[in-house]
């Protein structure tokens, strides 16, 4: 019989659970931010904790990584391979699960000092298949910088199907909030069962960095200084947007900050077996999310999307690979960082133990999220000098 929390899920999925968990309230001192929360190895109440016994794949994970993803399975949606496009986009994901756990704690998010905005790419610069341009939100930090700022044009993640900018706005919100740098977190097109297929989404990616790049000046960010950033598919075309530049002749990137990227088309690396049937990404959804955006399976095979044994890296620029360990592509991070190395790319590589695929954006919740947002503040703070 398949362990009750092994049932296949994404970062929005579960299958139909036996019970719902109960989630522990304990109420952290009043007034203590979430980010200055005492380390994972610390048992203060302060933190929140999980109640039930964890999986029996990821024995060591994290408390606070657990407590997420306990409330994220207690919300008890569908299985991914059961749902359209349409309907897997309307059910929950691992932030609403960082919300609600807020709410029964009596906390509040940690508030970022960014003013938001929003815009369209002109037609220009979309593919024809996106006649009505592709949404951009803006994250602005408010504090005061002297001429214009660094830039960071970021891709949430999803499978190419699922997420949007709301679900991905801690993300965006942090690394602008920690940088200085301004942030454009784009709203790529998603694939369905007829529409959006690759390259589409990977096309969107690449004219949003060649906007910000060509109209620098216009959004007062310094051309000099913009990076690219994404989490999972997002990562994966963050990378794929610095091949695309370098092949078409458009100035890199000076830095790409890659979070569990896709970055292979192979499904039986060792981390794809041991985590098979992890939470919230497991080898189902990844089989689910590439037959929705794979016009067919060749697509696989294309060096934008198997960037470990088919795509050029030379030239690339310096690169920092965040990993989790509880997660399917943890063995391809690994793969992509070393052939990055092998390429003569200065790549950082960090794992993060105990953490489920999704962490990054969970800090308000995690520690061990929270330092990740810095390490990987601290690389682009660097690149940016």
């Amino acid at each position: 019989m398949q362990h009750p929390h092994s049932f296949p899920t994404s970062g929005h999925f579960l299958g139909r659970l036996p019970r719902l968990f109960v989630l522990a309230a304990l109420i952290a001192t009043v007034g203590t931010p979430l980010a200055s929360c005492k380390k994972d190895s610390d048992s203060s109440p302060s933190l929140i904790q999980p109640i039930g016994a964890k999986p029996s794949y990821a024995p060591n994970e994290n408390d606070q990584m657990w407590a997420v993803i306990e409330q994220f399975m207690a919300f008890n949606d569908p299985m991914l391979p059961t749902l359209s496009a349409r309907q897997a986009r309307m059910t929950h994901s691992v932030t609403d699960a960082v919300n609600a756990l807020l709410a029964k704690n009596d906390r509040s998010a940690p508030s970022a000092a960014v003013a938001v905005s929003q815009m369209v790419l002109p037609k220009a610069y979309t593919a024809a298949s996106a006649p009505d341009g592709v949404p951009v939100r803006v994250y602005t930090p408010t504090a005061a910088a002297t001429g214009a700022r660094p830039a960071i044009v970021y891709y949430h993640g999803g499978g190419w199907v699922i997420g949007s900018l709301a679900v991905y706005e801690p993300s965006a919100k942090a690394l602008a909030e920690r940088t200085g740098a301004v942030v454009f977190s784009v709203d790529y097109r998603l694939a369905s069962e007829t529409a959006n297929k690759f390259p589409a989404a990977h096309e969107d990616a690449y004219a949003a960095y060649k906007y910000v790049r060509d109209n620098a000046a216009t959004l007062n960010v310094n051309p000099a200084k913009i990076a690219v950033a994404g989490e999972s598919a997002g990562g994966n075309m963050a990378a794929a947007v610095c091949i695309l530049a370098r092949e078409r002749g458009l100035a890199l990137p000076v830095h790409e900050l890659l979070v569990y990227p896709v970055a292979d088309n192979n499904l039986n690396t060792a981390s794809y077996n041991t985590y098979a049937n992890a939470v919230p990404l497991n080898r189902p959804n990844i089989q689910y999310f590439t037959g929705l955006y794979f016009n067919t399976p060749a697509d696989g095979d294309n060096r934008l999307i198997s960037l470990v044994d088919v795509a050029d890296l030379k030239g690339l620029p310096p690169t920092t690979i965040i990993a989790a360990e509880i997660d399917p592509l943890q063995t391809e991070g690994q793969l992509l960082r070393d052939k990055l190395t092998a390429a003569g790319v200065t790549t950082t590589y960090q794992l993060y133990t105990g953490t489920t695929h999704e962490f990054f954006g969970t800090y308000a919740v995690v520690p061990l999220a929270n330092e990740a947002q810095d390490f990987a503040a601290s690389r682009l703070k660097m690149a940016f000098q």
